[in-house]
């Protein structure tokens, strides 16, 4: 397998990447992790490794890498899990896997043997020596309250984390419901994982667009060909194979989830009619708002009197769009402003034919994800 610093080089060499000083550091970080991850012995878990653990090296704690938009990280973290040489390692989805660590709580609670989060976490920490997490984001007091407590468990364990953000790490949860229990996180981080911030200025994900058109019309296989095109540029997956892209249940609020067809490294592909079609909220939209930085919506018909429930349903979906900096690419029957233009709510229509417009201007695509 070819080393981690050499498949960079590499990408660099031939153009697909450009000289970045900080991701060259960042990359050496990620060597150095691989390194004493491969040569350190699988930390034993048993009760005298615990009546000894002094014995023991620990094993690294890991890296935070933090940083806008574009900035590389999830490219860096998909060279680090692809040349890292050891078996027990996981690459997935922050927003995932607290899902499934939800749901094994919630098993344990059932047995009513105590504390949930030492067996939950040294059951994960079983096969487990790396976890690397893409796009950490809190945004529910549920994963806050147990965070601290969870990945302490999980390094006491052995394992090393490896992690994306978006955000400083006293950035994350910020401004959060009862955050006080949420701070004990954010001075694991510290202590224990070495952050690296990636805010170069280059975006990328920008450069990767290459000027393409965000807005795709009218309804054909052109529009559909060129708004799939965006999704494998951002995600750096071949088209040939689309359909082992895999989707994802989204959590919204109150153990309801959103089906997600497509979910890649940031990027989710949607119909108009799975969004604005079926019984859909705002806590539905600020959900894969908050989650992905870029949404794909395809299939956008022209609405007519008929149509004023849908309608209303784009409006929400495109305001939580908006005011998260997501970017937007579509396929759709018309141009913005033939979209919706006689109906109940058409006159307010105006203001997101408004938004649609600035989504696609140079200064909306140049801002980073999150609230603005």
């Amino acid at each position: 397998m070819t080393g981690l610093i050499e498949r960079y080089e590499v990408l660099v060499a031939t153009g697909e990447l450009k000289p970045d000083a900080e991701q060259r550091q960042c990359v050496v970080a990620l060597s150095r992790l691989q390194n004493e991850l491969e040569q350190a012995a699988p930390q034993k878990r048993g009760v005298l490794n615990r009546l000894f653990r002094t014995s023991v090296s620990a094993p690294p704690g890991g890296i935070y890498m933090w940083g806008g938009v574009g900035r590389g990280k999830s490219m860096l973290m998909d060279l680090f899990h692809e040349t890292l040489a050891i078996e027990a390692k996981r690459r997935v989805h922050f927003h995932e896997f607290m899902l499934e660590v939800h749901e094994r709580l919630r098993q344990e609670r059932l047995r009513e043997l105590g504390d949930p989060i030492q067996p939950v976490a040294a059951a994960l920490a079983s096969a487990l020596r790396c976890l690397a997490f893409d796009e950490m984001v809190v945004n529910n007091s549920a994963d806050a309250m147990i965070m601290s407590r969870l990945f302490t468990a999980l390094m006491d364990q052995g394992v090393t984390i490896v992690t994306t953000s978006n955000r400083p790490p006293g950035d994350l949860y910020k401004d959060g419901l009862n955050r006080e229990h949420f701070l004990p996180f954010v001075e694991l981080i510290r202590q224990r994982l070495e952050v690296i911030a990636l805010n170069g200025p280059v975006d990328y994900r920008l450069q990767r667009l290459g000027g393409m058109d965000m807005w795709h019309y009218p309804l054909g296989e052109e529009a559909t060909d060129k708004a799939r095109d965006a999704f494998f540029r951002l995600t750096d997956y071949p088209p040939e194979d689309a359909d082992n892209v895999s989707g994802t249940d989204l959590a919204v609020s109150n153990g309801r989830t959103i089906w997600v067809p497509k979910s890649l490294k940031g990027v989710a592909a949607f119909s108009f009619k799975r969004l604005c079609e079926q019984p859909r909220g705002a806590a539905d939209y600020l959900a894969i708002a908050r989650n992905y930085h870029t949404v794909i919506i395809v299939g956008i018909p022209q609405l007519g009197p008929d149509s004023r429930n849908e309608a209303a349903r784009f409006v929400t979906l495109i305001d939580a769009l908006y005011e998260n900096g997501v970017k937007l690419i579509v396929a759709a029957q018309t141009a913005p402003e033939q979209l919706y233009k006689a109906g109940d709510g058409s006159f307010e229509f105006e203001r997101t034919v408004s938004r649609l417009n600035e989504m696609q201007s140079a200064e909306y695509l140049a801002l980073g994800h999150g609230a603005q």
